[in-house]
């Protein structure tokens, strides 16, 4: 292959044959790709969380945010491969996520173990909501198979925030 063959082949579009039109891929491949850049973000956040973890429940709240951040980092990689799959391109730098994503980062050099989680309940409770957002816009463009992976992570994250939800009740005893 020479030169100008190799440039050519650099600047082709990656195109993905798909039976869904092209505003369809442009709109579901933009929310889906705001949705990666937020997990994302939640997913760096809750690894932070469960690594600046501390007091007297640092071991289970330490293990249930491990547990969600590989729940979290294991979703990303079926959301780029998706909209990959309708014909569009994905997230390609930490800068790109960083433009896109709605989750807000957590720079604080301490966060007290219950603001960590009440932050997590919250965030993971956004997500649902885009996540749902996404599902609307599959569901107007008749893409089914997008808006079953949703429906899985929807439940998923519910399950997130109710986890969240429980630790973060303060006992009425004593």
């Amino acid at each position: 292959m020479n030169v100008k063959e190799a440039t050519a082949r650099r600047k082709a579009p990656l195109h993905t044959p798909t039976n869904l039109g092209s505003q369809a891929q442009r709109d579901i491949a933009a929310a889906l790709n705001t949705l990666l850049a937020d997990m994302f973000a939640l997913y760096l956040k809750t690894k932070n969380f469960h690594w600046h973890m501390s007091g007297p429940h640092f071991r289970d709240y330490h293990l249930l945010l491990d547990e969600q951040a590989d729940q979290l980092y294991g979703i990303t990689d079926t959301i780029a491969e998706r909209v990959r799959k309708i014909g569009g391109t994905t997230l390609r730098s930490i800068k790109h996520v960083s433009a896109l994503q709605r989750i807000d980062d957590n720079d604080a050099d301490y966060v007290t173990p219950l603001d960590m989680l009440a932050e997590l309940r919250d965030d993971n409770g956004r997500v649902a909501g885009f996540m749902r957002q996404a599902h609307n816009l599959c569901d107007e463009h008749g893409d089914v198979a997008t808006a079953s992976l949703l429906e899985v992570w929807i439940d998923e994250a519910e399950r997130r925030v109710w986890f969240l939800f429980e630790a973060c009740r303060r006992s009425k005893e004593g």
